[in-house]
């Protein structure tokens, strides 16, 4: 099996010492990830008290570019990550979305301002996170109105196409997804609530040699596969079942 990372909620106020001692995990096993950098972040969910980012805005923003340089890939992580709707969505891990509900020209609108505000930090991507991981057939309409190309999101061994928009899966079960022999996936982290034993779990499995853990952009240059309807409906029904799943594990 062959795993790419990618790491969600880049913002500049978020718990930078843990995302810091991930990075380290990640340069000392040569793994460049996907960063999914939220273009205005309004979620205080996601605001850290501790070790934010000191040397002001220009600073961070250059600093993601010269991740950027370093072969780590960036995606557009929504607009505000502002959760406005309780909808699901096409891929309903969760019930409530930025995106999913949201009419056509208001989710066009949304992309448009995200990709300005990147594009004026000296940041330009075709590839979009979706918070929560909701998105509708509006959303994807929006997506290649306004320029977008490829989503991380979805579930399976190769990336694939639909609705004219390249699909990159992530892992339904990462210990399941690490035992396979063939295939692609991405495995998901938010640094944000990585604390030290589990820097010690994520460590074990870089160190797992049935693995091969490649970079993003690596992942990125897989050829994609056509969708069938019976994937589109697998897909959904493993999403909710998951959703059902860790609804009741966290009663």
């Amino acid at each position: 099996m062959k795993v790419a990372v990618r790491l969600d909620d880049i913002t500049p106020d978020m718990d930078w010492e843990r995302f810091l001692k991930f990075k380290e995990l990640l340069d000392r096993y040569q793994v460049k990830p996907l960063i999914g950098v939220v273009p205005e972040n309004r979620d205080e969910n996601l605001k850290s008290e501790y070790k934010k980012w000191d040397k002001g805005p220009d600073d961070f923003w250059g600093y993601i570019r010269g991740l950027q340089k370093e072969g780590w890939v960036i995606a557009m992580h929504g607009l505000y990550h502002i959760y406005t709707t309780k909808k699901g969505g096409l891929f309903p891990l969760n019930n409530f979305s930025e995106f999913a509900g949201v009419p056509l020209e208001g989710q066009r609108q949304m992309l448009d301002r995200g990709k300005k505000i990147l594009k004026a930090k000296g940041i330009e991507t075709q590839l979009f996170m979706a918070p929560a991981h909701s998105y509708d057939t509006n959303t994807l309409k929006a997506l290649r109105e306004t320029g977008f190309t490829a989503l991380t999101d979805g579930f399976g061994k190769l990336p694939y196409d639909f609705k004219g928009l390249t699909f990159y899966p992530i892992s339904f079960h990462l210990s399941s997804t690490l035992k396979k022999a063939e295939g692609y996936s991405t495995m998901v982290v938010h640094t944000g609530t990585v604390r030290e034993n589990d820097l010690k779990r994520y460590e074990n499995y870089f160190k797992r040699e049935d693995v091969q853990w490649i970079s993003y952009r690596e992942y990125l240059d897989q050829p994609a596969v056509k969708q069938s309807i019976w994937g589109r409906w697998k897909e959904f029904m493993m999403a909710k079942g998951k959703y059902w799943m860790v609804k009741a594990g966290t009663r």
